[in-house]
């Protein structure tokens, strides 16, 4: 069974499957720019769904449809990115005959990088900070991983107007006097890519910092034949690191708080970012050797999508409501386990409340307030959800109560009548994914 992810950018959209060795691995089409993918024709630029469609094609030009695709969407707005990709995936193409729609799938960037670190045996149970650094933007996710679970408490994105890594790129090319167009663009990411390259750009800036008026004339690349001096690339810096420090603040919940950090995405590549962040106190979790930063999300979506790796995509707590029992003839406050931890799925089914692998029935009383809270059975931890105010029933009327996630990361209480009727959801809001800090957006 074929299965293939994609990840598409706002400049390159990447392509993986896992090979006969059973590790991911980039996937060459015709027209690839080596170590980046396939370039985004110019009328898709902007419009990720169209970006998407347009790999898919390509790859179909080549190859049978998957079974399986897998596409990686970014965790801000993740719900708009994966009903978009769905909606493009399932069009006609755009030449050739239309084969079987795969089933379409979609995993946010912060769960495919982690997927990737979880397939080498790493990160153990903690909060990390993914950031994807790419073109168009700077996203921080914060994430929750629990021996089964993977979930996002908090996410900021930096995303000026000219873009993240192409506003940097920008005014390196017009501060070297070049035109920031496609072709120079690609020449000045062809000298990075050199061999030796990272090293020379870390060894002039640093004798830069220590003795400007000898070294800030210094090349650090030559670029259709001008050259980009460390003054230049110092003074164009801090458009990337003024603004990850800002979306690291903001996930994080303020400065001075750290969480491990999984660089991803091809900014990532960029060395100078490594000494800023470890002169912050802040640290960084390596990606296995040998994987190109650009290549990560979808290197670990290849992954999941092979049933590789589990995705881990689910609710790291416990979900319970508050009830009343009849012990010894006598009413009893209890509660009842909803949802057991790591149970929920964001987009998926309803999970009711079970006893010995069977749902449990339960009547409602008018008017009685109902407790929810979420916990964390491995601390102990837990935080309530509010008070709901369900509708009564008859004596003998008898309910199963669930609760289903949204994609986006809102909860719904799900009351399904034993008998004839539809299901009635009741909203919970946002459930708190990383329970004892404060997260300004949370959701898995």
């Amino acid at each position: 069974m074929t299965a293939l992810a994609i990840d598409a950018g706002s400049r390159y959209a990447r392509l993986a499957r896992v090979g006969p060795g059973g590790d991911p691995e980039p996937v060459d089409l015709p027209g690839a720019v080596p170590g980046e993918g396939l370039p985004v024709p110019e009328a898709a630029r902007g419009d990720r769904a169209a970006a998407l469609r347009a790999a898919y094609d390509a790859y179909l030009r080549h190859h049978d449809a998957p079974a399986r695709l897998l596409v990686v969407v970014p965790q801000h707005d993740r719900a708009g990115h994966a009903r978009r990709a769905a909606d493009a995936l399932t069009a006609p193409p755009a030449r050739g005959p239309a084969g079987p729609a795969p089933d379409v799938r979609t995993l946010a960037t912060p769960h495919a990088v982690l997927a990737l670190l979880r397939h080498t045996g790493a990160p153990a149970p903690g909060r990390y900070a993914v950031c994807d650094l790419g073109a168009a933007a700077a996203e921080v996710s914060v994430c929750v991983v629990t021996s089964g679970a993977v979930a996002v408490a908090a996410v900021s994105r930096h995303a000026p107007d000219d873009g993240y890594g192409a506003g940097f790129d920008t005014a390196l090319l017009t501060r070297s006097g070049l035109t920031p167009d496609d072709d120079n663009r690609r020449a000045l990411a062809a000298v990075r890519a050199e061999p030796g390259a990272g090293h020379r750009l870390a060894l002039v800036l640093d004798r830069a910092a220590r003795d400007a008026a000898r070294f800030e004339t210094t090349a650090v690349h030559h670029v259709a034949g001008r050259p980009v001096t460390a003054a230049t690339v110092r003074a164009a810096l801090p458009l990337l690191t003024d603004g990850l420090d800002r979306a690291l603040a903001e996930a994080l919940g303020g400065p001075g708080r750290t969480a491990p950090l999984a660089l991803a995405g091809g900014v990532a590549r960029f060395g100078p970012l490594r000494p800023h962040l470890d002169a912050a106190g802040l640290p960084l979790t390596a990606l296995p050797d040998g994987t190109d930063p650009a290549h990560a999300a979808v290197l670990g979506a290849a992954l999941v999508a092979a049933g590789r790796v589990d995705p881990a995509d689910r609710y790291p707590y416990e979900l319970w409501i508050g009830a009343h029992r009849t012990e010894a003839g006598r009413p009893a406050d209890r509660e009842l386990l909803i949802s057991a931890a790591g149970t929920l799925e964001p987009g998926g089914p309803p999970v009711y409340a079970e006893t010995d692998g069977r749902r449990v029935g339960v009547r409602t009383a008018p008017g009685r307030p109902v407790r929810v809270r979420v916990s964390d059975p491995a601390s102990g931890a837990g935080a309530p959800l509010g008070t709901l105010t369900l509708p009564g029933g008859g004596e003998t009327d008898r309910f199963h109560v669930g609760v289903r996630l949204a994609v986006d990361g809102t909860a719904a209480l799900v009351l399904h009548p034993l008998g004839a009727g539809p299901p009635g959801a009741f909203p919970l809001g946002t459930l708190p994914a990383d329970i004892g800090t404060d997260s300004k957006e949370v959701g898995p």
